[in-house]
C-alpha cells in the first residue's frame, strides 16, 4: 500500500526518534535537535533548549512501544495519544508541502507534535491493517525499528550499518 506523504513523513521521523536511543544515543545536544527538527520539516514551536531536549527524548521509549506493539494495543495507544493532546485533524498546506494533517496547533510544543503526527500516521497503518511494515532489526545485537516502506517488503535492518556488519558476518561464516 502507498501511504500519504505526512504518513510517511512522519513513520519516519518517529523511527529515526526512537532509533535515537540505541548505543551510541544520537540525540544529546540541542543541535541535533535542531538538526532533527529541519530534516524532517517541522514548523511550528521550537524552543531549541535543554527542557525541550529532555521532553523529546522522553518521548522515544512510549513511541517505540506504539510502533512495536501489535494492532490492538497500538490502537489503544494511538486513541490515548489523540485525546491527551486534544489533537483536532486539520487540512494544512505550507512552503512547498501541499496539504496534509496537522492535528496540533502550530503553537503546540515539539513533543506535542510528535507524539500526535506520529499517532495520525499509525491511523492508517492500523486501519490498513499493515503493521508488518514495522519491526524490528534482523541484527541480533541491535533492537533498532525498521520501517519498511519498499514494495516487497524486503528491508531486514534498521541501518545501512546494521545490513553491512551482518552481510561481512556471513561472508566470513561461508569462507570457513
Amino acid at each position: 500500500m502507498v501511504f500519504a506523504h505526512d504518513t510517511e513523513a512522519a513513520l519516519l521521523a518517529a523511527v529515526e526518534l526512537v532509533n535515537s536511543a540505541e548505543d551510541p544515543d544520537t540525540l544529546t545536544e540541542i543541535a541535533q535537535l535542531d538538526e532533527f527538527f529541519d530534516k524532517h520539516i517541522y514548523t511550528g514551536a521550537h524552543t531549541g533548549d535543554v527542557a525541550e531536549l529532555a521532553a523529546v527524548r522522553a518521548l522515544r521509549a512510549p513511541l517505540r512501544r506504539m510502533l512495536t506493539s501489535d494492532r490492538d494495543t497500538a490502537a489503544v495507544l494511538v486513541n490515548e495519544t489523540l485525546t491527551r493532546h486534544r489533537a483536532l485533524p486539520q487540512l494544512v498546506r505550507h512552503g512547498t508541502v501541499d496539504y496534509h494533517i496537522h492535528a496540533v496547533a502550530p503553537e503546540a510544543a515539539l513533543p506535542d507534535r510528535i507524539a500526535v503526527e506520529t499517532a495520525m500516521a499509525m491511523i492508517d497503518l492500523i486501519r490498513a491493517d499493515d503493521m508488518s511494515r514495522l519491526a524490528l532489526c534482523a541484527d541480533d545485537a541491535c533492537d533498532g525499528i525498521v520501517l519498511d516502506l519498499s514494495r516487497n517488503r524486503s528491508r531486514r535492518y534498521c541501518s545501512t550499518a546494521c545490513g553491512n556488519r551482518n552481510a561481512v558476518a556471513a561472508y566470513r561464516a561461508r569462507k570457513k
